[in-house]
């Protein structure tokens, strides 16, 4: 991150939190302690999960407010302090000079780590991806100390995940100040609409590019207005018809304007994808229709006949709208056109969540935290799903802090009226398929998720073998982030996703769609085989270490809709009596 000196609004959270990252990343690197270590990413974590601006919350409370942060210790808190109010931060430019700056391309794999970058480094000089990719396939890697064919094999495993991944970026990061500015640029007069376009507006787990439409008939004050709003670092490019920028988190953003007669006809267009079009097009030609960005008109007259809506556009052929996540050319045509398409899950039918966790394990909240929280949301329900004490690293719990836990939640219940507490626990499957309790502890719950949290290189068979064991259990409710991929850093474990299917079916486990933008796990074509191959039922849940982290449900059910789930296929629509009874059905 520059350190250069900046006005204290443009620091966002996502910058301060990377810095902090960074923090982190350099004392692993120098040989500092693991606990010293973890506090840099413990406060980034509970920065980017923060509701309210880092900055504005110093503005308001200074120092103390920051030490108040979940996560955030007082040394951090002052050096927080220092880089809100000088844009400089002197302790992060000190550790910089001990890093090697040659280090900077290798500590962005995936899975390589500070240490490991280090010792590359040092024993081979190499300071590229490139270099190391060869290293690799000269088996250069595999003579340094402590270094085997399966560490280069995972180096360079991380090297493809990354490069992958920067051909994309994740929707999380790009959504939210995409949002932002479609909901300023709709606050203006001589803006008649506004959307995203593009993968954005499909809600995909990555997207492209970050594209903005709008309508007007004065589009040249349009790109004056967006080419110097607050979140712009610097224009490309300026026009009446295209502008570019580039945004303060490093993303380039482009805006199109056309004509409100045009603006159905453009955000279809724009919005894609392009294999959806193409079918759009060739149906169009069948009835002697050319359909493009500007309208659909008649090809032996040249009439223009629809354009000013996408239910224009849509209508002329006979069919309904599909909603914009699910335009893949996945089936949503034939669909629309024999008006049978689904009425997809909404935010708004998310009654509650089954998988947040608290500082009773590795979360930075208290319970009280977390269903204030979820009250903020509108839920009926939350439920407290910590760790259990297997997952040492997570600091999970034993059956007699479990006791503890359930007779705070049993108090809190007794104070809210307005929303039930459920109890639970994230239980880890061992390397057996076995969990940490038995159904003397299992049976005090209302609800238990079971997770894999290790041995992820494992073979296909068994790997799926613990998973299926997992499932079987008749107190195993929900399965956990079920490939364990993470987007950008790991793939998912080789896993009979088939098997894992048809054994949820069976048993009525429910399969979780992990909403956390790293995760979204399982992904879109997963969730849709699940249900119309197998019947699978599902939960959407953020996995929130951090209260803010709730928020994300927006990803998870963008992913559902993107699956084509409707509200009856996912359990946190249904009402606390019903899940409740559904839940106790297995045991």
């Amino acid at each position: 991150m520059a350190q250069r000196a900046r006005k204290r609004e443009e620091l966002s959270n996502e910058e301060i939190a990377r810095l902090l990252d960074e923090i982190g990343d350099m004392l692993d690197l120098i040989g500092e302690s693991t606990f010293r270590v973890r506090a840099y990413h413990t406060a980034a974590s509970s920065i980017r999960g923060l509701t309210r601006s880092v900055v504005s919350i110093y503005q308001e409370g200074g120092v103390k407010a920051l030490d108040e942060i979940p996560g955030v210790g007082s040394h951090t808190a002052q050096r927080l302090e220092q880089l809100i109010t000088t844009g400089h931060l002197p302790y992060y430019e000190d550790l910089k000079k001990k890093i090697p700056e040659q280090l900077t391309e290798l500590l962005e794999i995936p899975g390589l780590g500070p240490k490991k970058a280090k010792k590359i480094y040092d024993t081979l000089g190499i300071t590229t991806r490139d270099e190391l990719v060869k290293a690799i396939q000269e088996n250069k890697l595999e003579e340094i100390p402590g270094f085997g064919k399966k560490t280069a094999e995972n180096i360079l495993r991380g090297i493809r995940q990354y490069e992958k991944m920067h051909e994309r970026i994740l929707l999380s990061d790009a959504y939210p100040i995409a949002h932002e500015m479609v909901e300023t640029l709709r606050r203006q007069p001589f803006v008649d609409r506004v959307d995203m376009a593009g993968s954005l507006r499909r809600m995909k787990e990555t997207v492209g590019d970050i594209d903005l439409l709008a309508s007007s008939n004065e589009p040249m004050r349009v790109m004056n207005f967006f080419t110097a709003m607050p979140q712009v670092a610097y224009t490309l490019a300026k026009g009446e018809t295209k502008s570019s920028i580039i945004v303060k988190n490093g993303l380039q953003m482009d805006l199109r304007v056309v004509s409100p007669d045009q603006y159905g006809a453009a955000i279809q267009y724009f919005t894609g994808s392009k294999p959806h079009n193409i079918h759009l097009r060739d149906i169009a030609k069948a009835r002697s229709l050319k359909i493009n960005e500007y309208g659909v008109s008649d090809v032996a007259t040249g009439d223009r006949l629809a354009g000013r809506t996408e239910e224009e556009v849509y209508g002329i052929l006979g069919m309904d709208t599909p909603p914009p996540m699910i335009r893949e050319d996945k089936g949503e045509i034939e669909a629309a056109m024999e008006h049978r398409l689904l009425h997809l899950i909404q935010l708004g039918d998310i009654n509650g969540e089954f998988h947040v966790h608290t500082k009773w394990s590795d979360g930075l909240n208290s319970i009280e935290d977390i269903v204030e929280m979820a009250r903020k949301l509108g839920y009926k329900f939350i439920t407290i799903s910590d760790h259990t004490e297997r997952l040492h690293i997570a600091g999970g719990l034993t059956p007699e802090e479990l006791d503890e836990q359930l007779r705070e939640i049993a108090e809190l219940n007794e104070k809210y009226g307005d929303i039930e507490i459920l109890t639970g626990m994230e239980t880890n499957i061992d390397n057996d398929g076995n969990v940490d309790f038995g159904p003397e502890v299992l049976s005090k719950l209302d609800v238990v998720v079971a997770s894999i949290h290790g041995g992820f290189r494992q073979s296909k068979e068994h790997i799926t073998r613990r998973m299926i064991k997992a499932i079987e259990n008749p107190f195993i409710n929900i399965i956990g982030h079920p490939t364990g991929r993470i987007l950008g850093q790991r793939p998912p474990y080789d896993i009979d996703i088939e098997a894992v299917f048809k054994a949820a079916s069976e048993t009525g486990t429910f399969l979780e769609l992990n909403a956390y933008p790293n995760r979204l796990d399982l992904k879109d074509d997963y969730l849709r085989e699940a249900r119309d191959r197998y019947g699978c039922k599902f939960t959407i849940d953020t996995d929130a270490h951090v209260m803010g982290h709730m928020t994300y449900m927006l990803y998870g059910v963008a992913t559902a809709q993107r699956g084509w789930l409707t509200k009856e296929d996912v359990l946190n629509t249904y009402e606390v009596s019903q899940i409740k009874k559904i839940l106790r059905q297995k045991r």
